[in-house]
């Protein structure tokens, strides 16, 4: 574009250098090819090189285009047709003999620029997108694509200080694969749950390996580098045994937590089963939408604390019409008081957690009783809560549901490791998804 020089007989434009953006490279001309795509002519200022066997000052041997494809620019397919100067070295003996400059704009035989490369992967990180719609706004098929962003995501996740510091150790399962049947069906996913300085959580996902067992959760602890062992404090895990060994297996200073919401999660599950029990003893039937109890079933898993004064009222005359012997009311009073163990004072909560576990597995209810029998069993990991400052296995949840995402955006996976690698890097806790303590 001769009409856009920057001064009488420049060959550069200093405007389009600044708008390009990448240090010793100037644009010669911009032009639209027939393929509708922003190509950029570029060259570097290199006015003199040394041969990389010999040192000798090299003499000018002409220049070779390179065409690569850069990051999109303008919402277009953007190409970059790089002058690449070709020098000829002077010594006889030499066995270079000719050689071309190098930048760091794209490693030797690659199609794509670095920046183009690092823009895909940032924006597998940090957007929801897939790899295919990304080869297309580059201009590339899906393979060029992923090839050049495997790379440099394995460069980011083989890091060794991405796995320093983890104070807080999260696990939990993952289904992967829903349509297959066996081993490989599951992942165990595991999560970095330490809070910063301001008590600010930052989950972000540390690994995934096949397999819903407490072998791969152990075997995976034993190849972890020195010291992360060292420094984890806190496991939170679900209700899972198999978990629970391996942390006591090979974290045996650290202190397990039975994850709160799973906790009260199962309460809510005995109060579903002993209506549906009653349901079947009085009338003999599912649940129809007339029946009392059946209309109530949504209200029976709400805190009562959230309940207005009708809602209230809509449940003690349901119960008092389709449970003659007050076992849901029962369930429902049980499901309160667990429910409590985590909105109280730590010191009340704690009381309330231990006399809820001493009581519990005396209930005449049985699923009251099984679900005491359960909680006992996990005494000290539900009394552990209150020693840890309230540790739970929260943000492995919404690790979860970000992975869930990345799987329904590309339709599923074939190969775990292609897997693995887009969740690390999906779910590396440097999307921007929380706002500011300060924003309004």
């Amino acid at each position: 574009m001769t009409h856009c020089m920057c001064g009488s007989g420049a060959r550069w434009c200093a405007r389009a250098d600044a708008i390009f953006d990448v240090p010793d490279l100037h644009v010669l001309d911009v032009v639209d090819d027939d393929q509708d795509r922003l190509v950029l002519t570029v060259e570097s200022d290199q006015v003199e090189a040394g041969c990389p066997s010999c040192g000798v000052l090299a003499a000018s041997h002409g220049r070779r285009s390179r065409l690569l494809h850069d990051a999109p620019c303008f919402g277009r397919v953007t190409m970059v047709r790089w002058l690449k100067r070709v020098w000829r070295c002077r010594e006889p003996l030499c066995p270079i003999g000719v050689f071309s400059e190098t930048h760091q704009i794209a490693p030797p035989r690659s199609v794509l620029t670095v920046r183009a490369v690092r823009w895909a992967t940032d924006a597998l990180a940090h957007d929801d997108t897939t790899v295919s719609a990304l080869a297309r706004h580059i201009g590339v098929d899906w393979h060029t694509c992923w090839n050049a962003v495997e790379v440099e995501a394995k460069a980011r996740i083989d890091d060794p200080e991405r796995l320093g510091k983890v104070q807080t150790l999260g696990v939990d399962e993952h289904i992967w694969r829903p349509s297959r049947v066996g081993t490989d069906r599951a992942v165990t996913i595991m999560v970095d749950l330490t809070r910063d300085q301001d008590g600010c959580l930052h989950a972000r996902l540390l690994d995934a390996v096949v397999g819903r067992s407490g072998t791969a959760y152990a075997r995976w602890l034993k190849t972890q580098p020195d010291g992360f062992i060292g420094s984890v404090e806190q496991a939170a895990l679900d209700p899972f045994r198999g978990y629970a060994n391996a942390i006591r297996d090979e974290l045996p200073d650290s202190v397990a937590v039975l994850d709160a919401f799973h906790v009260v999660r199962l309460a809510s599950q005995v109060v579903d089963e002993v209506r549906r029990r009653v349901q079947q003893d009085t009338l003999g039937h599912r649940g129809h939408k007339d029946d009392p109890l059946y209309k109530i079933r949504g209200l029976l898993r709400h805190g009562v604390e959230n309940l207005s004064d009708r809602q209230q009222a809509k449940i003690s005359s349901c119960l008092q019409a389709g449970d003659p012997n007050w076992e849901v009311n029962l369930a429902w009073q049980c499901y309160q008081q667990l429910r409590c163990i985590y909105h109280a004072r730590p010191a009340t909560g704690r009381l309330i957690a231990e006399k809820v576990i001493a009581s519990f597995p005396t209930c005449p209810i049985p699923e009251v009783a099984r679900l005491g029998r359960t909680l006992k069993a996990w005494r000290a990991q539900v009394l552990a809560y209150f020693d840890t400052g309230g540790v739970s296995n929260g943000g492995t949840e919404a690790i979860n549901l970000i992975i869930e995402k990345v799987r329904r955006l590309a339709h599923g996976f074939k190969d775990f490791e292609h897997y693995r690698l887009r969740i690390l890097l999906a779910a590396d806790g440097t999307r921007p998804y929380r706002k500011s303590r300060n924003h309004p």
